[in-house]
């Protein structure tokens, strides 16, 4: 082993060599991918991270002494073949020997299928037990059983270059924005709880018994400092916490391109971000973003626009099926003979609707005929579960005929004709369309609404089940409102935190009608997926305080939570804002990996769990009691 070591370094990775190379002379490590011994010659598949190469194993070194590699009386690969006879799938082995090119037997699926190694000389460096599962790049085995050795699922080459693209995202963004006068800065992961944001993980104080960190879900707070400090062009790879439930795009865990900028407005961080957007897809991708948005500027959308037309802040353009919102059309009609819309209606007409009780709206979703006709009846009528299983009570639908009448539909029997045709107005139907409608709280209804429509992209082939489909479809979602009514509360909350800006013509609703007070806030939408947010920052004392009475935080409240901030922005700060793009998103959706546990090393499971180590795990009584912690037993 220590000639290999020591005096035989490494000369190429295993998926490097080439045609070029015949007759070179080689030192190449690896894994066994595979063992194939037929009685006078083994094959030997060597496996890097670069890549696979072929390794031929001759007693004799025919091929090696007919070409003069070798001299004629040599036994040097005798002793080679020997061991490699020995050899089993995932050994670690180095090899000295020569390139030469494949006789008729190229292999077109592997990037070094013209060349194979003939090695004279093999050591082994370890020995592998037979792994739980193939390490190849398609496998059915469980999720569960790879993330308990995800040390060998990264051997896999797939997931190597998913982490290969994280990688590079990393070092084009570090580049971009040291070319953009941006500086890397670190913030602290133990903080001061601060509430309005995600639920925090607590790190317990052995110093202070009884105190608690808090784990921080985002730099935010810091990097607003950081600008009232004068640095000007901040950012960070950071990694934040958030203990929330987990789902496809999220993780207990996960990393941030946070950036944070002074004496700038929205427009100004719309191209710094373009700027790193295009950027990326040039250099990792070769897509070229400018041929598909002239200048690298991203189309926008307003908040309500995205809410009504796709019912979320998060559309997917990439296809169709925009929503219809029938509120206005069901209150004119008093609720067109269907008692669930007249119950809706009659509140309206009656005076009854009140701001502080859960709005409740209609909406429909016109599936065009051609698109209709590729779902049987039954496969409509599977819609009803899937809206059910997101907590809907069912899904009304209507079959259109050529009269404009509706068939194989519940409501066909109620709907009066003066309201069936203002709604096929309202719509635009055809002969042939399916419509389907969802009715009731509008923070339900918009849920549901979102969701069908994803499901039937998907389900009618508009869109892949996962991946991009080569379609990058960037769109920035803006002026949403400031707040949103917290239903338990019966209180305004911030839509996203208290600091920040609404817009100037808003101020003077602070005090008088908050729900309609929009602000600079925006997020930057790929695809369905929420790539990132950000917003403009309050540094004005006055406004700062309008917000906390609106959001009913009194001046000791406010000092008890964000004092050190508030007394930061006293002293000079500078107007500014920022933004976070989800690193672990923009590697899921630039690599085409279908979660984001495909993107994270060494993620958790959608419990919460480590499988590899069996985290979390129960502390010890001894470190409970130096923590002065007790633990309850639950029930």
């Amino acid at each position: 082993m220590a000639r290999f070591i020591d005096e035989l370094k490494r000369t190429h990775h295993n998926g490097q060599l080439r045609a070029a190379d015949e007759k070179k002379s080689v030192v190449l490590f690896g894994w066994v991918a595979s063992h194939r011994d037929h009685g006078g010659l083994v094959f030997v598949d060597l496996r890097d991270r670069e890549g696979i190469t072929q390794l031929v194993f001759d007693p004799a070194a025919v091929v090696l002494k007919k070409q003069g590699l070798l001299p004629q009386d040599s036994a040097e690969a005798q002793s080679a073949h020997t061991l490699a006879q020995s050899l089993r799938s995932e050994w670690v082995i180095g090899v000295r020997g020569f390139v030469l090119g494949r006789e008729g037997n190229k292999n077109d699926k592997i990037d070094t299928g013209e060349i194979e190694v003939h090695v004279v000389e093999l050591t082994v460096f370890n020995r592998s037990e037979t792994p739980p599962f193939e390490i190849a790049d398609a496998i059915d085995t469980s999720e569960e059983k790879r993330l308990e050795y995800r040390y060998l699922d990264l051997r896999r080459a797939p997931l190597q270059k998913t982490l290969r693209v994280r990688h590079r995202i990393n070092q084009v963004t570090r580049r971009y924005f040291d070319e953009s006068g941006f500086l890397e800065l670190e913030t602290p992961v133990m903080v001061k709880y601060t509430p309005g944001g995600a639920r925090n993980f607590l790190v317990p104080s052995r110093m202070h018994l009884g105190k608690f960190y808090a784990l921080a879900e985002s730099p935010q707070l810091f990097k607003q400092l950081y600008m009232v400090a004068g640095f000007e062009k901040y950012f960070q790879i950071v990694k934040c916490f958030r203990d929330e439930d987990l789902r496809l795009d999220r993780q207990l865990e996960f990393t941030q391109i946070d950036v944070e900028m002074s004496f700038i407005n929205q427009d100004d961080v719309f191209r710094v971000m373009e700027g790193l957007v295009v950027r990326i897809w040039r250099e990792i991708l070769g897509v070229d973003l400018t041929a598909l948005y002239p200048g690298g500027r991203f189309p926008r959308m307003p908040f309500e626009e995205s809410m009504s037309k796709y019912g979320n802040d998060k559309p997917d353009l990439r296809f169709g099926l925009e929503h219809a919102d029938l509120t206005g059309v069901i209150i004119e009609q008093g609720g067109g003979g269907v008692p669930f819309w007249k119950a809706i209606a009659d509140k309206f007409t009656s005076g009854q609707y009140r701001r502080d009780l859960p709005q409740e709206i209609v909406k429909a979703l016109r599936v065009p005929r051609d698109l209709a006709a590729k779902m049987s009846r039954a496969e409509v009528e599977k819609l009803e579960d899937f809206v059910k299983g997101m907590g809907a009570k069912g899904l009304a639908r209507a079959k259109i005929d050529a009269e404009g009448n509706w068939v194989q539909s519940p409501l066909a029997k109620m709907i009066t004709p003066e309201a069936r045709r203002a709604i096929n107005a309202h719509l635009g139907v055809q002969d042939g369309d399916l419509v389907v409608f969802q009715f009731g709280r509008a923070s339900m209804v918009q849920t549901v609404m979102a969701n069908l429509r994803l499901h039937l992209g998907k389900k009618l082939g508009l869109i892949p089940e996962s991946g991009h489909g080569g379609l990058w479809n960037l769109l920035w979602v803006v002026d949403p409102p400031l707040f949103e009514y917290d239903e338990d509360r019966k209180g305004w909350v911030a839509a996203h935190h208290a600091f920040t800006r609404p817009h100037d013509d808003c101020v003077a609703l602070l005090d008088t009608d908050p729900g309609k007070v929009l602000c600079w806030r925006y997020d930057l939408v790929l695809n369905g997926f929420e790539l990132g947010g950000g917003s403009i920052r309050l540094h004005d004392p006055d406004v700062q305080a309008k917000v906390f009475r609106a959001l009913g935080i009194s001046d000791d409240e406010a000092r008890a939570k964000f004092g050190f901030l508030l007394d930061a922005l006293k002293f000079g700060a500078p107007p500014h804002g920022g933004i976070a793009l989800g690193m672990d998103r923009l590697a899921m959706l630039l690599s085409g990996a279908e979660s984001l546990r495909d993107v994270i090393p060494f993620p958790k499971t959608q419990k919460g769990t480590d499988l590899m180590t069996d985290a979390p795990n129960v502390a010890a009584p001894a470190q409970l009691d130096e923590l002065a912690i007790r633990v309850v037993e639950q029930t």
